[in-house]
């Protein structure tokens, strides 16, 4: 009977410690989410290799949550509060390797060696001319048949105070769909604790090379639906007019006037019906301020979720593409269908088919020289 009593004695004491414990931590604005903060790594699936693809899932203080995968160095998921509190998946994307390993428009990928396009798949570079694959109409799209999307990328668990990270890896060799040198690549995710995520791009060669590397993630800021009501503020006076085939013509245009002007918030398919050629936004924004210091590039609201996301970044220029390709035929995460509208791009870069335009910022790197760019996804709610 005492050995009895000592038990139950023994089991009340911890239920009330635990119970302090637990009221402290509510105190102290702790919560179960809270208590994952940091990095946990885990298998994401197999190719028929029998290679590993790995897994990040990077927890914040505040309970975000952003899933990275090392096919790609893609973005898988990205969690973050609404108005309410509610956690909500705000990027597209798929919940096997399958799905990425499919036919798709780059969801979350790192793009390289050059995002975006270089017409009709040529560029000369030291007195050496180079011949791209062609995989856009008569252009080169997002580095030829085979982008870092589409890599098997190194990754590895960082420290970050004020977050969670993980670093990334990849060399990509002399000849790689036919550029020159050796180019070493990290890229760093960190979700911070003020639900910001953050990119680092890091890069060397051995050879003189263009090089134009982004992060090719599609935001639905409720989940769902189209983006046409969002509104959108992009802080550029200027952009770079295209041809029929989207490759600049060597302007620098001012957007006033334009459908292209976001200098002034407006939702994003205020004005989309004067753009008639291709029926949305495929468009190279010049970012205000200078090259190469972290200012903000865009803001988007969703009325729907109440959801904000700033986008900040080093790079001088970023493109906005609403998604105009989706149809339908791709479903993504939780069985949705993905259609036309869908989602907004804004892929910080260097401007497109920056060889064939002494006018635009070079984007050569040249050995010797460290590339280094950041983009910071800022998310919050109201």
């Amino acid at each position: 009977m005492k050995r009895e009593l000592k038990g139950v004695r023994a089991a009340l004491l911890a239920l009330l410690l635990a119970c302090s414990f637990g009221a402290a931590g509510r105190a102290n604005g702790q919560t179960a989410a809270a208590a994952k903060v940091g990095v946990e790594r885990s298998a994401f699936g197999k190719l028929d290799d029998g290679t590993v693809i790995e897994r990040f899932t990077l927890h914040n203080a505040k309970g975000a949550t952003a899933k990275v995968i090392t096919y790609g160095a893609t973005l898988t998921e990205l969690w973050v509060p609404d108005r309410t509190g509610k956690e909500g998946d705000v990027v597209l994307g798929f919940d096997n390797l399958q799905g990425y390993l499919g036919n798709h428009p780059h969801f979350g990928g790192v793009i390289g060696r050059y995002a975006n396009r270089i017409a009709k798949g040529k560029f000369s570079l030291d007195g050496k001319d180079y011949t791209l694959a062609i995989n856009n109409g008569p252009n080169t799209l997002h580095g030829g048949k085979i982008s870092y999307d589409r890599k098997i990328w190194k990754g590895e668990p960082l420290a970050a105070p004020g977050g969670a990270a993980v670093r990334f890896t990849y060399t990509s060799p002399d000849g790689e769909e036919n550029f020159p040198g050796n180019l070493s690549i990290t890229v760093v995710y960190t979700l911070t604790d003020d639900d910001a995520l953050k990119i680092d791009y890091t890069a060397m060669t051995d050879k003189a090379t263009p090089i134009n590397l982004t992060n090719h993630s599609y935001f639905n800021l409720s989940g769902g639906g189209d983006v046409l009501g969002y509104t959108m503020f992009i802080d550029a006076d200027n952009y770079t007019p295209v041809d029929s085939t989207l490759i600049p013509t060597g302007e620098i245009a001012a957007v006033k006037g334009t459908p292209y002007d976001f200098t002034h918030p407006a939702t994003v398919g205020s004005r989309m019906g004067e753009i008639k050629d291709i029926g949305g936004y495929d468009m190279n924004y010049v970012v205000n301020g200078k090259s190469g210091k972290l200012r903000e590039a865009a803001k988007v609201d969703d009325p729907a979720s109440g959801r904000e996301m700033e986008v900040w970044t080093t790079q001088p220029g970023v493109q906005f593409y609403n998604a105009i390709g989706l149809d339908g035929s791709i479903t993504g995460v939780g069985g949705v269908a993905y259609k036309k509208y869908g989602a907004v791009c804004l892929e910080t870069q260097h401007y497109p088919d920056s060889a064939h335009h002494p006018n635009f910022p070079t984007a050569v790197l040249l050995p010797g020289q460290v590339f280094h760019e950041v983009t910071v996804y800022k998310f919050t709610a109201k």
